[in-house]
């Protein structure tokens, strides 16, 4: 799809060095995608921090507290 925008000559020079294209045209188009994925996390991290969204982490808690055992067990024996 083809759509025209109306840009100045400073912003399109910025939106190149941001972009590290030297065309015009795919230029624009990676500053969009850009755009939208930034806007996509944002959407995305907003779920995670009001809590409406989460990821079940099975076994972390028992993993945790297994690792942390380990850990001073090794403790003891590297001081003797």
């Amino acid at each position: 799809m083809k759509v025209t925008v109306d840009l100045s000559a400073s912003e399109l020079d910025e939106i190149r060095m941001y972009t590290g294209e030297s065309k015009k045209g795919p230029a624009i188009r990676k500053m969009v995608i850009d755009a939208l994925m930034l806007k996509r996390r944002a959407r995305l991290s907003q779920k995670f921090i009001a809590g409406s969204s989460g990821v079940e982490l099975t076994g972390f808690e028992a993993g945790r507290a297994r690792d942390r055992q380990a850990s001073k067990r090794r403790e003891g024996q590297w001081r003797k």
